[in-house]
């Protein structure tokens, strides 16, 4: 075993048919994704699908926990201003409040229940806390699709009145989105 050599992040490959019923988005996507030795399979899984369910012109990942002051997703218009900044896990309210002040739309999207995330930001200034998305996806689904994870994977993902349907081959996995109000 080598000391003091720093581990690379894994790269993840995933050829993506969108199916968002209830934006109207319609992609087929590659999607590009690094992972970093201390972030978790369930993690990757959630910032993919965080992806998915936000994709628009502009979309991209940031550079990584190389950048912490960064949005794991983020939405930039044509002259690189930044128009939505997207959060995967449970992120402190200081870093929420810059997010809000820093881009018109903010969201967080989370595989646990993000009921102790919540109740820390009890309290805190937040900006415009009324406007953030809270999302949480099944834990289950996550655990499925972390099963079925590879470096290289193909699926089709529909979106329908907030429920997730990621159809393989020889299988459908599915799963609730949840919205939790954020109450300051």
């Amino acid at each position: 075993m080598l000391s003091g050599v720093a581990l690379g992040a894994t790269l993840y490959s995933f050829a993506i048919e969108l199916a968002d019923m209830d934006r109207g988005v319609y992609e087929t996507l590659d999607v590009k994704a690094a992972r970093h030795p201390s972030e978790t399979e369930e993690a990757l899984i959630t910032r993919v699908l965080a992806y998915c369910r936000e994709f628009a012109d502009g979309i991209g990942f940031s550079p990584g926990v190389s950048t912490p002051d960064e949005p794991a997703i983020f939405v930039r218009d044509l002259t690189g201003a930044l128009r939505a900044w997207i959060d995967i896990g449970a992120p402190d309210a200081a870093r929420i409040h810059k997010a809000r002040k820093s881009a018109d739309r903010v969201a967080v999207y989370t595989s646990r229940d993000p009921k102790q995330m919540l109740a820390n930001w009890a309290g805190e200034r937040i900006h415009k806390a009324e406007s953030i998305d809270v999302f949480s996806f099944d834990p289950a689904m996550i655990a499925a699709l972390v099963g079925r994870l590879e470096r290289r994977m193909a699926f089709s993902l529909s979106v329908s009145d907030a429920h997730l349907y990621a159809a393989f081959g020889d299988a459908t996995i599915d799963g609730a989105i949840q919205r939790h109000p954020i109450v300051v």
